[in-house]
């Protein structure tokens, strides 16, 4: 008999090993430029979106509240982190008014428009502009999962979009118990 830990049992898509966001250095919606080793301690869940999104980003900030809700005293452990796909329209002030309306621990991060495409690479994510009726209607479709980072600012879990809030929180309680 082997004599090693039995591996944790996750809800969520086990990713440990990938090397998503190793270099990653953006400017949070207070300027501060940051990188995930400053979330060390915490865990951190990544997902992209943009402040316009009319259905999938407000669905996944509102599921993100319910999920610090539900992990209690544990949910000072959480670090949510949003990354703009729309660089152009979402600006700092902007970013810093829509994480407020869903919690105000929450962090949004804003790559310049010329960094987009290497974050987007560094986390195999996609987006793309989806021209409107005007040239600032545009929408943009993009990856909607979140990727789970552990206290130690390794990614462990990629949590697909509608997952519910509950799964989420099940999954890093297995996380914080194991750090």
């Amino acid at each position: 008999m082997a004599c090693s830990q039995e591996a944790p049992k996750f809800k969520s898509t086990d990713v440990t090993g990938a090397s998503f966001a190793q270099d990653l250095r953006l400017k949070d919606h207070n300027g501060n430029l940051r990188t995930m080793k400053d979330f060390k301690g915490k865990i951190a869940v990544v997902f992209f979106g943009f402040t316009q999104c009319p259905d999938v980003c407000p669905t996944s900030m509102t599921t993100m509240a319910e999920v610090k809700r539900l992990l209690g005293a544990q949910g000072d452990q959480l670090q949510v982190l949003f990354i703009t796909v729309d660089p152009e329209r979402d600006t700092q002030a902007l970013l810093k008014e829509y994480m407020a309306n869903f919690d105000p621990s929450f962090i949004a991060l804003r790559p310049e428009p010329g960094e987009l495409q290497d974050v987007a690479t560094g986390f195999k994510i996609y987006y793309k502009k989806v021209p409107g009726s005007t040239p600032t209607s545009y929408t943009m479709d993009h990856s909607a999962g979140k990727y789970i980072f552990d206290t130690e600012a390794r990614v462990r879990l990629f949590s697909a979009y509608g997952t519910d809030a509950a799964t989420i929180a099940s999954d890093i309680q297995v996380l914080l118990s194991a750090a």
